[in-house]
């Protein structure tokens, strides 16, 4: 089963016809349907599009991997809303980030009342959820990798409590030689989400696409995460979006066989 992925938005871009700002954004098509996953943080992402010749109106649904407003935000603004929308748990929780001595906002700028009244119907990933033949989000992740630490700066809920980004899901797709992992940003740790998703499905994981959150890292966790996911069996490293680099950039299309 091959599977096309097209980057709508991305921090970079190399093609001058297109936009891009700090968000990530994919359009996942399949032989059975389409899906988003990930929607940037504004209507740029629809522009870039359109732009493209993609027709978003038949997509089946949109998947966020978390509520962070460079991944959800760009959802308010999606002209045609699928009937379907797929969380983490806990994703109504407001995210906020401590910076200049206080809090700013990071959410994702609409909440339920905002889905009901568009008639979408909130589906949550707890475990795993298969979604398509071959194609399933994994959540909850297993904290094996201790060093795998979220930055004290993200913070959510009224009382501002440290964030476990226990909303974050990534997608798996499997191809002829093992899983891929979407990913939209990996603040619960790369490896972390690795290691759950070769567990939950019994199958090796051979690629990683999205981002890994490693852009503020020092060498030494740098260096410990990529000497891991050698030894987890990842061989393909498609990374964007927060990583500290960028192999794919908006426009991209990535093929999955």
């Amino acid at each position: 089963m091959a599977v096309e992925l097209t980057v709508l938005l991305e921090n970079t871009t190399s093609d001058p016809s297109l936009e891009s700002e700090h968000g990530l954004s994919m359009l996942i098509e399949t032989p059975r349907g389409k899906f988003i996953f990930d929607c940037g943080q504004s209507e740029m992402t629809w522009r870039n599009a359109a732009r493209l010749k993609l027709d978003l109106s038949t997509v089946d649904f949109v998947v966020l991997s978390h509520s962070h407003y460079d991944h959800a935000g760009g959802y308010r603004s999606m002209l045609v809303k699928p009937k379907i929308l797929y969380t983490g748990k806990n994703f109504w929780d407001e995210k906020f980030s401590i910076a200049d001595g206080g809090f700013k906002y990071r959410g994702a700028g609409f909440d339920r009342n905002d889905l009901n009244g568009w008639g979408v119907r909130q589906k949550i990933c707890n475990a795993r959820l298969d979604i398509d033949e071959g194609i399933y989000l994994i959540g909850a992740f297993n904290k094996k990798y201790p060093f795998e630490t979220i930055p004290k700066k993200f913070v959510r809920g009224v009382n501002k409590n440290p964030d476990p980004f226990d909303d974050e899901i990534c997608l798996a797709i499997c191809g002829c030689d093992g899983l891929t992992v979407l990913a939209g940003c990996s603040h619960v740790g790369i490896l972390n989400i690795v290691s759950t998703v070769h567990s939950r499905l019994n199958y090796p994981v051979v690629g990683v696409i999205g981002g890994i959150h490693l852009g503020g890292a020092d060498s030494a966790r740098i260096d410990a995460t990529l000497n891991e996911l050698k030894n987890l069996g990842v061989k393909n490293l498609r990374l964007c979006h927060c990583s500290g680099r960028s192999d794919i950039s908006t426009g991209s299309k990535v093929l999955i066989e």
